[in-house]
């Protein structure tokens, strides 16, 4: 039997990829102000600069993991350390939308763009799997790793990479009031937009609003969160399987840091985004390096015994 031979992957130019880039930060600016503001800080420290350098928890056999299979898992938010993190995002939201004048307000601003839409996107706030990385006990170890500011590859995973704010509840509350006032005054170009994106950036605007929501008094965490929506936004990119995490089954999603997986994600290739490993407190620090070193250098990471680090930190007692 005759078959077609597969479509090529049309990867987008340079000067594509940066109009897209430059769309997003509109959207973004628009209903994700203090998200962008935390980006910027990160991403335009200096001039010209292309990457941030991110610091990925995890433990030592996590770290191993990532490393051989150029892959990490995200798991359900029911699964965190803490989920009520996540239930303090959701709480916040939830009394300023209890409050039928700002409700109100709300979905008149949104309406005003295309009819319906913030209740379309609020609709399906109740059948969400959302997921985040998350390391477990035992002797810890941080990748650090450099993430492209101008990319497509968190498009092509369907993934929302997101600052945490760090805000008491008047001032998410504020933040709200912020977005309501940004899309009145956009309220022609928003308009332009399809309604069924327009209702994926309500959708995810929530989302990434209550996931990534911290009481203020964490505020030296700096932390950053990866997110996946299967249910509502997903990419084939992205493999699931079920897998038993102390001694829980659960389903976990495994994002590529592999160019091979598909040329969209070039820029995350493990080798291309890997900067340093840096190893915690341990009993155990140089057979551990030993371990990491070799299992760099297995994975084509060049001078890979310069870039593990033992941190030297004592264990309590």
């Amino acid at each position: 039997m005759d078959t077609q031979p597969a479509s090529p992957i049309k990867v987008p130019t340079p000067e594509e990829v940066r109009k897209i880039h430059e769309e997003s930060m509109r959207i973004m600016s628009i209903m994700m102000p203090y998200a962008l503001k935390q980006m910027r800080a990160m991403y335009e420290r200096t001039p010209g600069q292309t990457h941030g350098r991110f610091v990925h928890y995890t433990t030592a056999e996590a770290a191993l993991s990532i490393i051989r299979t150029k892959r990490f898992w995200l798991r359900n938010t029911n699964c965190m350390a803490d989920y009520r993190e996540v239930q303090h995002g959701f709480d916040i939201f939830n009394r300023y939308f209890l409050d039928a004048t700002k409700h109100k307000v709300f979905v008149d601003a949104f309406d005003a763009c295309n009819p319906g839409v913030a209740n379309e996107a609020v609709d399906q706030n109740g059948r969400l799997s959302m997921w985040r990385a998350f390391g477990g006990t035992g002797t810890r170890v941080g990748i650090v790793l450099r993430i492209p500011y101008i990319s497509i590859s968190g498009a092509s995973l369907a993934l929302n990479f997101s600052p945490v704010a760090y805000l008491s509840e008047p001032g998410a509350h504020g933040i709200i009031d912020e977005v309501i006032a940004n899309v009145r005054a956009n309220r022609d170009y928003l308009r332009t937009l399809k309604r069924e994106f327009f209702v994926q950036l309500v959708f995810q605007m929530f989302v990434s609003g209550i996931v990534c929501l911290k009481h203020e008094g964490f505020y030296e965490e700096r932390e950053w969160r990866a997110i996946y929506t299967p249910s509502r936004w997903s990419s084939p990119l992205m493999t699931s399987s079920t897998e038993v995490v102390a001694g829980v089954p659960q389903i976990v999603y495994k994002v590529p840091l592999d160019g091979t997986a598909s040329p969209l994600i070039a820029d995350l290739d493990f080798g291309e985004v890997f900067d340093r490993l840096i190893v915690g407190p341990t009993p155990y620090p140089w057979p551990i390096y030993g371990a990491f070193v070799e299992a760099l250098r297995s994975a084509g990471v060049a001078n890979a015994d310069e870039r593990v680090l033992v941190s030297g930190i004592p264990i309590r007692a």
